[in-house]
């Protein structure tokens, strides 16, 4: 089968398009046949090998995928041939990745595409959503009608945080360019913040002036200001690195506010919670939440220049690479 893998970690330069064996499935596997695989950060990290996970040479690149199931395993239920599904859990923890013109996938690890949702437009949004999700159900474990501040809200992963806080019932205040307000109003902010304006300042004028949780998804705002727009007993996840990565804060001021600093990486999740975010995922997918990527198709054989991209920042589409 055609497939883009690696033999050593390193260089985006490194990614080898050609032929391996297609996999055998064993009793608890589903051999599905890929249309689509998205590609993400963790998937630059993985390969270079800044991310330090278990991993067979030669190896699949890729977590992200969607495509149609073609043979079940003895002991699978619940999945048959003709199934589209989808996966955003493999290429990691000794699991091959998902790169390639067939994957067997652990069927604990499988979600069906729901009806009448187009698999391109899911799996474009399925790793965004899944740490959305995650974050605000098991790390925060949240309370509705609690008020959250999601920095960076018009990319991908934050237009995931904000139209499930609003359907989860929280109140959402967002920071981002201005000619973003109007899309992020729709998905259901509460009050737009002018990313390039101070955000201290603009809190104060706010109906929220402080928050119960905050999140960051660019990385451009200080721990120091995040853990000042916290209330007493607040919480900051910290889903990529602040600028500047080593952070100074008034220590006494946050363990006498009872306030919790967070670190997630979705490579990091248990099963059990990747389970529980995508049967919200589809919930959300199948009432048309989530679904407003902007995305830019490829073929697999130009993994490596995908790769390359992301690591450069030069798209802000999101990345496909069909088959």
């Amino acid at each position: 089968m055609k497939a883009a893998y690696i033999t050593q970690n390193g260089s985006a330069k490194d990614i080898i398009i050609g032929d391996l064996p297609k996999p055998q499935i064993a009793e608890d596997e589903v051999l599905i046949k890929v249309n689509a695989v998205s590609v993400n950060h963790v998937d630059t990290f993985v390969r270079s090998g800044s991310f330090e996970t278990d991993t067979s040479f030669p190896f699949v690149i890729g977590r992200d995928a969607v495509g149609e199931v073609v043979e079940t395993g003895a002991n699978v239920t619940g999945f048959s041939e003709g199934n589209w599904v989808w996966t955003n859990s493999m290429g990691y923890q000794g699991r091959q990745g998902v790169t390639s013109e067939f994957a067997a996938i652990p069927a604990d690890r499988l979600f069906h595409v729901p009806e009448n949702v187009d698999p391109i437009q899911l799996v474009a949004s399925i790793h965004s959503s899944a740490t959305a999700a995650i974050v605000l159900k098991n790390i925060f474990k949240f309370q509705s009608g609690s008020a959250i501040l999601i920095e960076g809200a018009a990319g991908h992963v934050g237009t995931k945080f904000v139209q499930m806080a609003h359907i989860l019932g929280l109140k959402a205040v967002t920071t981002s360019q201005q000619k973003d307000f109007d899309l992020l109003d729709r998905l259901g902010s509460d009050d737009c913040l002018d990313y390039t304006k101070s955000l201290s300042k603009q809190l104060e004028k706010s109906t929220i002036s402080q928050v119960d949780y905050a999140v960051d998804t660019s990385g451009k705002v200080s721990l120091a200001d995040n853990l000042r727009a916290l209330k007493l007993g607040g919480q900051v996840c910290l889903i990529t690195a602040p600028k500047p990565e080593k952070a100074t804060f008034n220590v006494r001021k946050f363990y006498t506010q009872s306030k919790t600093i967070h670190g997630f990486v979705i490579s990091n999740a248990s099963l059990d919670q990747i389970q529980e975010a995508g049967k919200f995922i589809n919930r959300m997918m199948a009432d048309g939440y989530l679904l407003e990527d902007d995305v830019l198709e490829k073929s697999y054989t130009q993994a490596a220049w995908a790769h390359q991209k992301l690591e450069e920042n030069a798209k802000k589409k999101k990345i496909l690479l069909k088959f």
